[in-house]
């Protein structure tokens, strides 16, 4: 039974095996030490430091697709962002307005569907649904309330699929980098004498390295973004079903029977006055 998500799952191994890279070219500059009897400190990195472009180039074309995903990521994170806002999704004047009027009896069942279409809202969608089923029992309006309440959510939850899909795929790319790297090391070691000699295995070790840092760095921040907006969404549909109870109360037949017998309560008092 996996207790862990498949995007933590993937954080684990790209750690995992970041952590055994490090260990091979610990290995391998102990193996130097011994053989040229000197430290290994003096030997140069590889590794550009200095130049965003060139480390990209050292960590190999694993990270390409890495830096892709880092786009997607960015352009889906700023659609939800504005997609998801209270303003957005639950427009406070529309809302205040048709509750009002609908508390006053001032919309007819054709005239509060209009308000909602030109709206457009979700939470407008989700009163849209309640409303055509304006005079019939609670239980209907409800009903038809809860249906238009799935269509939203699902519209609401849109492209949160993409980013975890980036949170899966970035750490999993910077596993086939470190893997890559690893083989091109271990090649170096097998065909070109590279044993006691770190400086012909700094490139492998460096890609191996810089695709999986790349990946988690992509992948954190997706996962993060990820629950976040998954939780924006769920505080979203709460307030749209606190809202939606309140339009079933006002346009149910339940609803239209208590305002009848009100309104012969108040004629039977002034016609007693």
């Amino acid at each position: 039974m996996n207790l862990l998500p498949s995007p933590v799952r993937g954080l684990v191994l790209a750690a995992a095996l970041t952590v055994i890279a490090a260990l091979a070219y610990g290995t391998v500059l102990a193996e130097q030490e011994v053989a040229e009897n000197k430290p290994a400190a003096t030997q140069e990195t590889s590794i550009p430091e200095s130049n965003l472009l060139e480390i990209i180039h050292s960590g190999g074309w694993p990270m390409y697709p890495i830096l892709l995903c880092s786009f997607i990521l960015l352009v889906f994170t700023f659609e939800r962002a504005i997609c998801l806002r209270r303003s957005h999704v639950i427009p406070r004047p529309f809302v205040k307005r048709f509750l009002h009027q609908l508390n006053e009896g001032t919309l007819t069942p054709e005239e509060a569907l209009q308000r909602c279409e030109e709206d457009g809202s979700p939470v407008a969608q989700v009163f849209a649904g309640a409303v055509r089923k304006w005079g019939r029992s609670a239980v209907e309006v409800e009903q038809a309330l809860i249906d238009a309440g799935e269509r939203v959510t699902t519209n609401l939850r849109r492209h949160l699929r993409v980013i975890s899909g980036v949170a899966t795929v970035s750490p999993l790319l910077g596993l086939l980098g470190t893997v890559v790297g690893m083989i091109q090391a271990f090649n170096g070691i097998a065909y070109d004498g590279a044993m006691g000699r770190a400086e012909l295995l700094a490139g492998g070790i460096a890609q191996a390295l810089l695709t999986t840092v790349a990946g988690l760095l992509v992948a954190i921040p997706a996962l993060i973004l990820h629950l976040f907006f998954a939780g924006c969404v769920d505080r979203r549909i709460i307030e749209i079903d606190a809202l939606g109870q309140e339009v079933v109360q006002l346009v149910s037949e339940d609803a239209g029977e208590l305002k009848r017998r009100k309104g012969r309560k108040s004629e039977a008092a002034a016609k007693a006055a």
